[in-house]
């Protein structure tokens, strides 16, 4: 189905624009005709909406809808649709004030569903690349309720909770990572291009080289003719981490491995508890059935061991058990998480509790990675250093020794 870019007037003389998908150009004509719509100039787009599973070309991964520009479009539209604009007029207004092409590209199209009978809720089905069934789910029980507006307002605020929270865990490791970066490339070039250029003169002496000196001049003659030995080995280990991955052994032994990590698992399970509040809480609030919540919280998890739990508790939960009585069974999730849910099911107020644990945990993922940045810097610097003069001074005691031979 291809993307066809349109301007023209109503039967009213009011001129108009926009997009539709269609088999054919005809067809495309077809559609807006039925919709009461007069057309000037059409024409296909080069590039229109890729399906889900061939996207995964460069222009596929350059198209993709960022999450922050989902988030603004949903608060807006919870705006409009707030203040009693109709569902179409209010798409419209969106694809109208929408700079990002994907974004603008996906509106168009779900609001062409919406104009041929389509709800909400099942013309955003059609993008699940864009859409995920948490969106989805949430915007139908919106729809069923009448709260539409207030549904959009609570999934814009997910949405900018989770970039908030993944933004903020990405800057803080940023600055460790580019200094790892520059301090492998800098060692690199020493060992490559530095340390040879003096090896030749360093050979011509007739004595003994310092212990030093002979440690770099071998680690440098090694690294001469077998990087690309190195490299093909790191290639082939990742590339076969990978497949390993995809396997359900293998994700299960990598994420409980990663979960087993000192620091880094300890933030990885806080950030994966976060995740799994902060959905349920939102979709329970929304009016989303528990069984139907619990089957989409497990899908944007990101942890097969927690995946595995909360699949094992969908079954408990619909022979009549608590939320909390498996999850305390699995061991899998804190204790405290266990007894807020466990409180909330009992007081009537398991959305509240699920809220203030996602704050609580996030707060805490901050702190940590925070924390674990401000210790993680100076620690590299003094790494880097002492790699650096390792090489400054195993350079220089040779040339000292000659000095004090001429001498």
């Amino acid at each position: 189905m291809a993307l066809y870019s349109w301007t023209g007037y109503t039967d009213k003389g009011k001129t108009a624009s926009g997009m539709i998908d269609a088999v054919s150009l005809r067809e495309a004509k077809l559609k807006l005709r039925t919709q009461g719509m007069f057309v000037s100039t059409i024409a296909e787009e080069a590039h229109g909406i890729a399906h889900p599973l061939k996207d995964i070309t460069l222009r596929g991964l350059l198209g993709r809808v960022r999450m922050e520009d989902l988030a603004v479009t949903t608060r807006q539209l919870s705006t409009l649709v707030g203040a009693s604009i109709p569902l179409v007029d209010a798409l419209g207004a969106l694809y109208d004030q929408t700079d990002a092409p994907a974004m603008k590209k996906t509106i168009a199209q779900v609001r062409d569903s919406v104009n041929e009978g389509l709800s909400f809720a099942d013309a955003l089905a059609q993008h699940t690349r864009v859409f995920p069934d948490l969106y989805v789910n949430m915007v139908r029980s919106g729809e069923v309720s009448g709260a539409l507006d207030v549904v959009l307002l609570r999934l814009a605020e997910f949405l900018e909770g989770q970039h908030r929270l993944k933004s903020r865990v990405t800057s803080a490791m940023l600055y460790p990572a580019v200094l790892l970066c520059i301090s492998v490339a800098v060692l690199m070039y020493l060992l490559t291009a530095v340390v040879p250029k003096v090896v030749g003169m360093f050979e011509s002496m007739n004595q003994v080289l310092p212990l030093p000196t002979r440690i770099l001049i071998a680690l440098s003659s090694f690294l001469a003719w077998s990087w690309w030995i190195i490299l093909l080995v790191v290639i082939a280990a990742v590339a076969l981490l990978v497949r390993w991955k995809r396997t359900e052994r293998g994700a299960m032994k990598f994420d409980r491995i990663r979960m087993g990590l000192p620091v880094y698992g300890s933030i990885y399970q806080k950030v994966s508890v976060a995740r799994f509040s902060r959905t349920l809480g939102t979709l329970l609030a929304s009016g989303v059935p528990i069984i139907d919540a619990l089957r989409i919280v497990k899908t944007v998890l990101q942890n097969r061991i927690m995946e595995t739990v909360v699949e094992n508790s969908i079954a408990e939960v619909m022979d009549g058990s608590s939320i909390a009585a498996p999850l305390k069974k699995s061991g899998v999730f804190p204790p405290i998480l266990v007894h807020m849910i466990s409180v909330g099911e009992k007081s009537g107020s398991l959305e509240e509790m699920l809220m203030k644990a996602a704050e609580s945990y996030e707060g805490d993922v901050e702190t940590t990675v925070a924390g674990l940045t401000s210790v993680l810097e100076p620690l590299m610097i003094v790494i880097m250093g002492a790699i650096v003069g390792f090489v400054v001074l195993s350079i220089l005691m040779p040339m000292l020794e000659m000095s004090t031979i001429v001498r």
